[in-house]
C-alpha cells in the first residue's frame, strides 16, 4: 500500500524532504532488537510505502512538489539528489507569483483553478506507479498565503477525484505571534476547507515545536531546519509500519490508516451552541488516543493511565477510544520510543484565539478588500466563523 505525498509551497516542501529523508535514514538503520526477517520487512514495507525505485537507480520519493516559484522546488530536488541516499522524481509545478504575496484567495480562486490540471495530471500519475494505493499525505502551511490557499483547492480536488483514498493533511499551525498580518484569516479559511474535504488533520504548533528545540534539545540559535527536523522525526515515528511483537511479522496497521479515529454517534453529540472557554477546563478529554511503542521494554510500558475513563468524553468508553501499536524494531537512532496521536481538546484555546482574532478584524473590515479582488465573498468568511465555532462548541462539550 503506497501513499503519494504533496509537497505545497515553501513549507510543505522544506518539511516534506526532511520526511522523505527521515524515513529513508531510519529504514536503514541497524535492526536493532528485531529479528533479521522483520527488518527486512520493515524495510521493504517503507520502501513500498513511500518510494519506487527503478532498476541500478536509488529510491525515488512518491511525492509531487508545487510552489508558486521554481527557487524552492529547485532547492529540494537539488538537495534529495546531492544526498546520493534518495531523490525526487522530475515532478515538480509552479508558477510566478503575481502580487499575491500572503494572500490566500490568490492560492484558492486564481493559482488553483489555473493550474488544476497540470497539477493534477502529475499527481495520476504519481498514483499510476503504484501497484495499490493507500492515500495521500498532503503537507502545507496553515497561515501562509497562497500555499495554504492551494492547499485547501487541491485537497478538495483530491477529494473529488479519489473520493475512496484516504486525504491526510498536515497542516502547520502559526507562531502566535507571526509575521503575517492576516495569518488569522487564512487560518480559518483553511481549516474550514479543509474540514469538509479532508478525511484527518494532523496539526503541529510552530510554538510547541519551538520549545521542544529551546528547552529539551537546548538549541540557542533554533532555525526552520531544526523545526522541521523534529517535525520529521515525529512524522516518521508514526508512519513507519508496526508489527506484532509476538513473533510473526504481518503488518497490524496500515501506518497512514485512520482506525484510531473515531467517529461519535451522531444521536448523543455534544449539543452546538455558543461556548465560553473562559471557565477553566479540569483536563484535557479526548475522543481517542493512539501510543505506538518502537524498541526496548514495549511488553513492559505501563499505558494503564491512558485507560481511564475519565480521559474521555462520556459517550465512549476507553476500550473504543484507545488504541496501541508496538513493534520491537526501533526508530531511528533511539533505543526505544513512545509516540502518542490524540484527538483531543488540546487544539481548543488556540482554534478559539484564531478565531476570536479572525473575527475582530472582520469586524473592521479589515484587509477583506484583499480577498474579495481574488473572488473571495464576505459570506466564505461568515460560513468559516459559523463552521469553526461550531467545532469549537463541540470540543467544550465533550
Amino acid at each position: 500500500m503506497s501513499v503519494v505525498t504533496v509537497q505545497l509551497g515553501q513549507c510543505g516542501n522544506q518539511i516534506g524532504f526532511e520526511v522523505f529523508d527521515a524515513l529513508y535514514t531510519d529504514s536503514h538503520c541497524p535492526q536493532g532488537l528485531c529479528s533479521k526477517r522483520e527488518n527486512e520487512a520493515y524495510q521493504a514495507s517503507c520502501k513500498e510505502r513511500f518510494f519506487s525505485e527503478e532498476e541500478n537507480e536509488v529510491p525515488i520519493a512518491r511525492a509531487i512538489l508545487v510552489d508558486m516559484e521554481p527557487k524552492v522546488t529547485n532547492q529540494t530536488l537539488s538537495k534529495a539528489a546531492q544526498s546520493g541516499r534518495w531523490k525526487y522524481g522530475q515532478h515538480s509545478c509552479f508558477c510566478q507569483k503575481q502580487g499575491s504575496g500572503n494572500n490566500w484567495a490568490y492560492g484558492y480562486s486564481v493559482h488553483g483553478p489555473r493550474h488544476e490540471e497540470s497539477i493534477m495530471n502529475l499527481i495520476q500519475k504519481e498514483v499510476e506507479k503504484c501497484d495499490s494505493l493507500s492515500g495521500f499525505f498532503i503537507i502545507m502551511s496553515m497561515a501562509g498565503g497562497t500555499g495554504s490557499g492551494l492547499g485547501a483547492f487541491v485537497t478538495q480536488n483530491l477529494q473529488d477525484q479519489y473520493s475512496n483514498s484516504l486525504k491526510m493533511n498536515h497542516i502547520i499551525w502559526p507562531y502566535e505571534t507571526g509575521e503575517v498580518i492576516v495569518q488569522n484569516y487564512n487560518s480559518i479559511l483553511t481549516l474550514s476547507h479543509l474540514y469538509r474535504s479532508s478525511d484527518a488533520l494532523l496539526v503541529h504548533e510552530n510554538d510547541a515545536v519551538h520549545k521542544i528545540c529551546a528547552k529539551l534539545m537546548n538549541i540557542k540559535q533554533i532555525s526552520f531546519s531544526d523545526i522541521n527536523q523534529v517535525l520529521a522525526h515525529q512524522l516518521g515515528s508514526v508512519f513507519q509500519p508496526t508489527y506484532s511483537v509476538e513473533g510473526s511479522c504481518h503488518y497490524r496497521r496500515n501506518p497512514l490508516g485512520i482506525d484510531w479515529q473515531v467517529q461519535p454517534p451522531l444521536s448523543r453529540l455534544p449539543t452546538l451552541g455558543k461556548a465560553s472557554l473562559n471557565r477553566e477546563l479540569q483536563f484535557n478529554t479526548s475522543i481517542a488516543n493512539l501510543v505506538i511503542l518502537r524498541g526496548k521494554d514495549v511488553h513492559s510500558a505501563d499505558l494503564g493511565g491512558f485507560k481511564d475513563p475519565g480521559l474521555y468524553t462520556s459517550w465512549l468508553k476507553p476500550i473504543n477510544a484507545f488504541n496501541v501499536w508496538k513493534t520491537q524494531r526501533a526508530f531511528s537512532k533511539y533505543e526505544k520510543s513512545a509516540a502518542l496521536v490524540s484527538n483531543s481538546q488540546f487544539l481548543l484555546k488556540p482554534l478559539d484565539t484564531i478565531v476570536g482574532k479572525a473575527w475582530n478584524m472582520f469586524a473592521s473590515k479589515a484587509y477583506i478588500h484583499q480577498y474579495t479582488k481574488f473572488g473571495l465573498e464576505e459570506e466564505d468568511f461568515l460560513d468559516s466563523f459559523t463552521l469553526l465555532e461550531q467545532v469549537v462548541a463541540s470540543y467544550c462539550n465533550l
